[in-house]
């Protein structure tokens, strides 16, 4: 295994106090007692890597929940785009997250391309953190098969006794790990306890739900009729609290605030979601998912079904936000659970 290197732990603060005096690091903290966030730090005493899901996943860094994308003049027909990013280090991103931004990357590259989020993504340095447990009972990283580093980082950081080890991926990380001088070259003995947490893993994380990965998708094929719809679609309070925390939920809206001289004004961006009742209301006041059930069917389908179709993959990434964030208490394992149930019984 090439491209490991060590840093101690007590190295940690060292660490994130360089990078911090020329680039913003944003790592998660804790929030209260049991809650999360991704929020700037300029040390890393503040930094919580024994975390539970973030409230809300790193997207908000690339995806702001509110961004100006242009400035007008109507008087001197002037429409200005407002192209803005910042220099950001994002530590201690969990693997589910990782895939999170790896599905958005694909989103916002299509043609048309998005080059607001390009922009911002070029600008983000990324570090991952290994997880060795779940995190909570919420999570289903095992079934989408995220539980284990896949690409979309700088570095890669793996907890073991009193050090890192951490992967070195791209040659901004390299930049970044020379930048610091506190890291060494990992041994063998490095190496083969790395091998053997990989090994741990295979007995902790196990498939959650009793489906294979691939027969997800025709499940939900075969599933558009299905009483659960209906079943949680009584539950569900239209709240949008699933979609908003979703780290691949990217729907929004466009709104233009024009000024007081009829002239001037800008246009925003802002996130929005498919579980509002008016998001899918079109001229004439018809609501072609007036439903609640209609929206929570179609909520999954976009994770399970759709963009396998397109991209050949899933966009759930197993974080279990939806389920922590419900009002309700709607939860994603219970809903396939109850899927698969139903099919038996057909």
């Amino acid at each position: 295994m090439e491209n490991l290197v060590i840093l101690k732990k007590e190295d940690l603060n060292d660490f994130v106090m360089q990078i911090a005096r020329t680039k913003k690091v944003v790592a998660p903290v804790k929030k209260g007692v049991k809650s999360f966030a991704f929020e700037e730090v300029t040390s890393g005493e503040r930094i919580d890597l024994d975390y539970t899901s973030t409230i809300l996943p790193p997207k908000k860094y690339f995806l702001p929940q509110k961004e100006t994308i242009v400035e007008y003049d109507k008087s001197k027909k002037k429409w200005t785009p407002t192209l803005y990013s910042e220099e950001i280090v994002l530590f201690g991103v969990h693997t589910c997250d990782l895939f999170g931004i790896q599905c958005l990357d694909i989103i916002f590259s299509e043609n048309p391309k998005d080059f607001n989020y390009i922009l911002r993504k070029n600008r983000i340095l990324i570090i991952g953190l290994e997880c060795s447990n779940y995190c909570d009972e919420n999570a289903s990283c095992a079934l989408m098969d995220n539980h284990n580093p896949n690409g979309g980082y700088d570095l890669f950081f793996t907890e073991i006794d009193d050090r890192f080890i951490i992967h070195v991926n791209t040659y901004h990380g390299e930049k970044l790990i020379n930048k610091t001088g506190l890291c060494t070259k990992a041994d063998k003995r490095d190496i083969s306890e790395l091998r053997l947490l990989k090994e741990r893993k295979r007995n902790v994380f196990k498939n959650e739900v009793d489906i294979p990965y691939a027969e997800l998708k025709p499940l939900f094929e075969k599933s558009m009729k299905s009483k659960v719809w209906d079943e949680i679609g009584e539950k569900c309070v239209s709240c949008g609290n699933c979609t908003n925390v979703c780290p691949t939920c990217y729907c929004f809206d466009i709104i233009d605030d024009i000024n007081l001289d009829l002239n001037t004004g800008t246009r925003t961006r802002v996130w929005d979601s498919c579980q509002n009742g008016s998001f899918a209301e079109v001229a004439g006041g018809e609501n072609f998912r007036e439903d609640r059930g209609e929206r929570q069917r179609h909520r999954l389908n976009r994770k399970f079904n759709y963009p396998v179709s397109k991209f050949r993959r899933y966009f759930c990434t197993g974080c279990g936000r939806c389920t922590r964030a419900c009002v309700a208490g709607i939860d994603l394992k219970e809903t396939i659970n109850s899927l698969i149930e139903e099919k038996k019984g057909n």
